[in-house]
């Protein structure tokens, strides 16, 4: 037994021996890594899935479901701060069930059903009213908790007591509510309205003035002060909306004139009128088929006609009565007589449009774009500044005047275009710069800065693989040093003056190193393990 462990023993140690660094680095990390695996699904295996019982409850509701789980002997779980409790995802469905039917858990909040499961004959007038206020309380906390943000509840209405004689001072009905929001959400203007409609129609006689709303951090809710809010929200909405439009057509104003008489040589300001009025309206228009005769399209005619000839034309009362035919003679008429009469009726229909219009939430109503010429236009030979001439000025500010006019009439709604002149939103000023002028080209330009932090991260970067390199080498040549010397033997005498036996020991040797070197090799550690 010993000799066959030594022998595996030596079998192993010699595969080991054989392996190279990386191939033994792959074995002991696949080793380590089916550990891992292994430990890992026997985790996961031997866990309990546990799964949410219940969720968002109170504490009193927790205690008596886990009093009930303990009594049980099932495992659980009381996460959420207290709030959700999981247990088994096998026992969920089953103690979902059983829990339900044994009335678990109990709330404690009274609602409607209670009075249709509670009725007796027994029940005096004060608690009759204490059980309907109770009731209200819940039913109305219900439907502010189903509020988007709103996870919970309170709702304290106090009703004044009726009193038996009548009284110019009568106390009125007051309500306090507190909502529990979620973490970081605000309530918006909506949902505060929303919230004091809910309360001053479920409660009789309880208005606006007399509810008082807030959250858990004492945040008070008032639908006066929500409006404002919305208002004020509205107001920066139109201010970025006007500084984006006069923002945008700036940078077109630049960009034309940059092009046109180059960079920095002019600077613009645009400010805008911006309408925001907004309106919504709906149309029903009538209108004819064939526009130009004003007619309908025919749909149906009738058509009458009537003809008589004879003695005595058939006739009534002459004149236009309540009673009399018109066309008709009268009575007394002698003589042979004609009646001819056509009646003709037609019914037309008409184009009937229904038009649901909406207009756009702003409109530009007037623009005003201030223009700032530099009169420098160069250097000459000598090296000194060259101005623009009046001539010269008076030919630039009409090129910049028509294109800055077209640029009006296009932006201005059409509805405002009668009462804007283009020639007086322009105004154009030659005026020697100072100072260089800031354009959109210049902006783009990337910062001195920013070329010498890169520049010096390029020099890290080098020096760090120059140091890498030079690690590498020495690294080498000291292997190469502490590498052990390869021993030269001594000439061993010729094979020719020993025995017979060493010389074919010899050319049996030479023949095996020729044609199996692998084995060779293994039969020369096997020699050297064992001196």
């Amino acid at each position: 037994m010993n000799e066959k462990f030594n022998d595996f023993k030596n079998k192993a140690t010699a595969y080991w021996k054989d392996r190279s660094e990386g191939q033994k680095r792959l074995m002991v990390g696949s080793v380590f890594a089916l550990l891992f695996i292994i430990v890992v699904i026997s985790i996961f295996a031997s866990r309990t899935n546990m799964v949410p019982l219940y969720q968002e409850l109170s504490q009193s509701e927790v205690g008596q479901v886990k009093g009930e789980l303990e009594a049980r002997g099932i495992e659980y779980e009381i996460t959420d701060g207290g709030t959700t409790i999981s247990v088994p995802a096998e026992n969920a469905e089953s103690l979902l069930v059983d829990l339900a039917a044994a009335g678990i858990p109990e709330s404690g909040n009274i609602d409607y059903s209670f009075f249709s499961n509670n009725v007796s004959w027994g029940m005096t007038d004060n608690e009759f009213d204490m059980i309907r206020v109770d009731s209200m309380q819940t039913e109305l906390a219900a439907l502010m908790s189903s509020i988007e943000g709103i996870n919970d509840a309170k709702v304290m209405i106090n009703i004044p007591e009726e009193e038996v004689f009548v009284s110019d001072d009568q106390q009125q009905t007051s309500a306090s509510i507190v909502v529990n929001t979620e973490p970081g959400y605000r309530l918006e203007a909506g949902q505060v309205e929303a919230l004091y409609n809910l309360a001053s129609k479920s409660v009789p006689n309880l208005t606006n003035e007399n509810i008082a709303i807030m959250d858990q951090n004492f945040e008070y809710y008032d639908p006066e002060s929500s409006d404002a809010v919305a208002g004020a929200a509205d107001y920066t909405q139109q201010q970025e909306t006007k500084k984006q439009i006069e923002r945008d057509i700036q940078q077109r104003v630049q960009k034309m004139l940059g092009a046109m008489m180059g960079p920095g040589k002019a600077v613009t300001s645009v400010t805008a009128d911006i309408d925001f009025t907004q309106e919504k309206r709906k149309e029903e228009l009538v209108e004819s088929v064939n526009p130009d005769e004003m007619e309908g399209l025919p749909v149906s005619i009738e058509k009458i006609e009537e003809a008589y000839t004879g003695g005595g034309a058939p006739g009534g009362v002459a004149g236009s009565g309540d009673e009399d035919v018109q066309n008709y003679p009268g009575e007394d008429g002698e003589g042979p007589g004609d009646y001819e009469m056509t009646k003709e009726t037609v019914n037309n229909e008409f184009n009937r449009i229904y038009k649901d219009i909406e207009e756009s939430p702003f409109k530009i109503r007037d623009l005003g774009i201030q223009v700032a010429v530099d009169t420098a236009s160069g250097q000459n030979e000598n090296g000194e500044l060259e101005y623009l001439t009046e001539a010269e000025q008076e030919e630039v500010s009409g090129e910049i005047d028509t294109l800055l006019n077209s640029m009006i009439n296009t932006s201005i709604n059409t509805q405002y275009e009668e009462n804007v002149n283009p020639e007086d939103s322009v105004s154009i000023v030659f005026q020697e710069f100072q100072g260089a002028s800031f354009t959109e080209e210049e902006s783009k330009k990337i910062p001195l800065w920013i070329y010498i932090v890169g520049g010096l991260l390029i020099l890290g970067l080098i020096f760090l693989v120059f140091r890498i390199i030079r690690n590498r080498r020495t690294e080498e040549e000291y292997y190469e040093e502490t590498a052990p010397a390869t021993t030269v033997s001594e000439p061993l005498p010729d094979m020719e003056d020993r025995d017979d036996e060493a010389a074919r020991r010899k050319k049996q040797l030479e023949l095996m190193a020729k044609e199996n070197p692998e084995d060779f090799a293994k039969l020369l550690r096997t020699w050297i393990s064992e001196d």
